[in-house]
């Protein structure tokens, strides 16, 4: 489909080309390819490949991708729509939101405009230019917007999400969602796909982009966001797990901060009242706190219920 008719108002009708979107928007759109060391049951090191999407934020080559497109990547490396590649640095990196920044040593990049997506509207027509199976660079297709404030929740993480018709698939993460005014609407999430929602594609809202690229370029991390001080490990039935403490199906303090109270085995019940089922719940309600607020924690340990007053410190990067 190449010509499209868009009423701003019901008396004047305006002709567009799709190519000629196309054509403002690619260049704003690059490749990525990642390499990661890994290590086999074995004990032998291997190289592990991955690739992805992005867009240029600026013309001096800052990029936003996904957070999983670049998660434990030893290498990044960035191809420009003209065939160019370049080292890339990481900039910062936010798995809540699944946004990260990458820092090329260009030059006259042409950046992405960004629109205002809380005016999006459902039904409003897009285009999505991405990296899809990670070697059809520059590939596009075209859908409209689904629904808005879609939450989607992905590795434990809730995400308020644009949902798209527009045709993606792994290798267009990071890649752009743009509206026929050539502006980035957001930056696809293909991390959700699957056979069960065939068809479906979700975007980080152009808004939530501006926001949070912005802290990860001034301070590498999202300030301000509060945390308990433990890493958690879900359990969904007993048998699964060597550790003797790991007894009933719930969610397990991995690891603890010696200040907060919380000890490796606990099984987390609720926090302020509200059952904890898994860690998306216990975002939930962090999401409704600061950093310095102390909040009640039920858990228990060695069989026993236990309440543990934790103060909220602020999330940083390792």
């Amino acid at each position: 489909m190449s010509l499209l008719c868009s009423s701003a108002s019901a008396a004047s009708l305006v002709v567009l080309d799709l190519a000629e979107i196309v054509d403002q928007t690619a260049p704003s759109v690059v490749e990525i390819f990642t390499e990661t060391k890994k290590v086999s049951n074995w004990f032998q090191e291997y190289v592990m490949e991955g690739a992805g999407s992005g867009v240029i934020l600026s013309e001096d080559g800052y990029i936003v991708t996904n957070h999983h497109v670049i998660d434990g990547a030893g290498t990044i490396k960035v191809r420009t729509n003209n065939g160019q590649t370049y080292e890339a640095a990481l900039k910062g990196t936010d798995s809540k939101t699944d946004l990260a920044v990458l820092k090329i040593e260009a030059a006259d990049l042409l950046p992405a405009k960004l629109a205002d997506s809380s005016a999006v509207r459902v039904g409003d027509f897009v285009i999505a230019i991405g990296n899809p199976l990670g070697e059809l660079g520059g590939t596009v297709t075209e859908g409209i917007i689904s629904a808005k404030d879609r939450e989607i929740t992905i590795d434990g993480q809730t995400m308020t999400l644009l949902q798209t018709s527009a045709a993606v698939i792994p290798g267009n993460s990071g890649g752009g969602l743009f509206d026929l005014d050539g502006k980035l609407v957001g930056v696809v999430n293909s991390k959700s796909s699957g056979s069960d929602i065939e068809g479906l594609a979700f975007a980080i809202p152009a808004n939530t982009v501006l926001e949070i690229t912005q802290e990860l370029i001034r301070n590498g991390y999202v300030t301000g966001r509060p945390q308990l001080g433990i890493s958690v490990t879900q359990l969904t039935r007993p048998g699964l797990n060597w550790q003797p403490y790991f007894d009933k199906p719930g969610l397990y303090v991995a690891g603890s901060s010696e200040s907060n109270g919380l000890k490796a085995g606990d099984r987390i019940a609720e926090i302020d009242g509200t059952p904890i089922n898994n860690a998306a719940d216990i975002s939930a309600v962090l999401d409704k706190h600061h950093v310095g607020d102390t909040v009640k924690v039920t858990a228990f340990r060695g069989g026993k219920e236990i309440a543990v007053s934790v103060k909220l410190t602020e999330q940083k990067p390792e």
